[in-house]
């Protein structure tokens, strides 16, 4: 039960720590499109490490996967012991087989129970990274949209690994882009707090 938990869990952090550069909406072409290519990329690494949006999810989501695995190894440990006893009461004759089999049936009871706990768990592990996933994406769009109104770049390239064999350190804007994020997602929380206030004023 522990290592099918822990084979799924991983299966999910791989999505999220693997951070795989998020979906840019692609847009209608233009009659008007610059006759040269103005183009620039990112590091999605460098995102994933330095974007404090990031970094406080990711330690989040860690925390989550851990309590949760920690939870069902504990219950895993606890059948395991009752199993193991039930198995020398019964070398030990203490029980009538009526008893016997009633406490069979509690142990496969909380077998079942186990595994339900398990997959529900997981999918709710699964659900939430998509959600930061999800989220992370929407930001990194957003913000490049309004970088772009003065940068005017034709094409905003991400950057993991290898996807990209070649590119020019020239063409690298992931310092003023991880800047801006963050700058962003610091100024964001008085901007919330400002919206409630006007929404409050204009109750009354």
């Amino acid at each position: 039960m522990k290592k099918t938990f822990i084979v799924a869990l991983c299966a999910v952090m791989m999505a999220s720590c693997n951070k795989q550069a998020p979906k840019v909406d692609e847009k209608p072409a233009s009659q008007n499109a610059p006759q040269e290519l103005k183009i620039a990329f990112v590091e999605v690494d460098s995102i994933m490490t330095q974007y404090t949006f990031c970094k406080e999810k990711s330690k989040e989501l860690e925390k989550k996967g851990n309590n949760i695995q920690n939870t069902l190894a504990q219950k895993q440990q606890a059948l395991q012991n009752a199993a193991v006893k039930f198995q020398q009461d019964i070398q030990a004759n203490k029980y009538t087989q009526q008893q016997a089999e009633s406490v069979q049936a509690g142990l496969q009871k909380q077998n079942n129970d186990l595994q339900a706990l398990n997959q529900r768990l997981t999918a709710e592990f699964q659900s939430e990274t998509e959600k930061f996933n999800e989220e992370l994406r929407k930001n990194i769009q957003a913000y490049l949209t309004e970088y772009n109104k003065d940068k005017k770049y034709s094409i905003i390239f991400s950057k993991q690994g290898d996807n990209i064999l070649y590119a020019d350190g020239a063409y690298d804007i992931t310092k003023e882009v991880v800047a801006g994020l963050n700058k962003s997602y610091k100024a964001a929380p008085a901007k919330k707090d400002e919206e409630k206030k006007d929404a409050k004023a204009e109750k009354k």
